[in-house]
């Protein structure tokens, strides 16, 4: 079981690759091998692995104890090697490092496990300059999006570079979200963001969650 770090104690890194459908299954089976290197590394805590229903987009929460932990396991040579193998794979690696702004859940403290919810990844892309006033209005439209049926947490995050917004939502079922996209203001063209961030979100299922201490899915 991992808990979403709502006390920004972890260093919370959160991975968005892109990729041809087809090659889906295959950089998976290459980000498992990462997780498998984590694993063994000291200030590892946990990595958990989405995979999009759509077949383009693969994602990585991750946590580790510090960024210091983090910077050193990057820098293994072995890690080095097998990224540039994923990268020949995806068409884009978005990676930050974020922390929670704000969280409601219908369920207590959200927790990541394989196979329990649906989760909606929506990215929000901006300036830094833009990224305060993004994050104050997500928080004005946390709690009436809690009323939604179907929706069991909602956590916004933001990096820490000012470039990203992240909503990780946690849903009941398919149905659910595909409603929500059907209400006004909250499509991918038009919304709260509109004039601070350009908006994409996929739905997802998670497959694997390693931690430091079990594997888990």
């Amino acid at each position: 079981m991992v808990a979403i770090d709502l006390e920004n104690r972890l260093t919370t890194v959160i991975v968005l690759f892109r990729v041809q459908e087809t090659q889906q299954a295959v950089a998976i089976a290459q980000i498992k091998q990462l997780f498998a290197i984590a694993k063994q590394q000291a200030g590892f805590v946990s990595a958990n692995l989405h995979r999009s229903l759509d077949g383009v987009k693969i994602a990585n929460y991750a946590q580790w104890t510090s960024a210091a932990a983090l910077e050193k396991f990057k820098a293994l040579p072995e890690v080095q090697t097998r990224w540039t193998e994923l990268q020949s794979l995806v068409e884009e690696a978005d990676s930050h490092v974020y922390e929670v702004v704000a969280s409601e859940s219908k369920v207590g403290a959200p927790q990541i496990r394989p196979g329990e919810y649906f989760v909606h990844f929506a990215e929000f892309r901006m300036p830094p300059e833009n990224q305060p006033r993004m994050v104050e209005l997500a928080k004005e439209h946390l709690a009436p999006a809690m009323s939604l049926p179907g929706l069991v947490s909602a956590n916004f995050h933001r990096s820490l570079d000012g470039q990203r917004v992240i909503n990780y939502g946690q849903w009941e079922d398919q149905e659910a979200i595909y409603k929500l996209t059907q209400r006004d203001g909250f499509g991918k063209e038009d919304g709260y963001w509109t004039g601070l961030a350009v908006n994409e979100f996929h739905l997802y299922e998670v497959i694997l969650s390693e931690t430091a201490e079990a594997q888990v899915g």
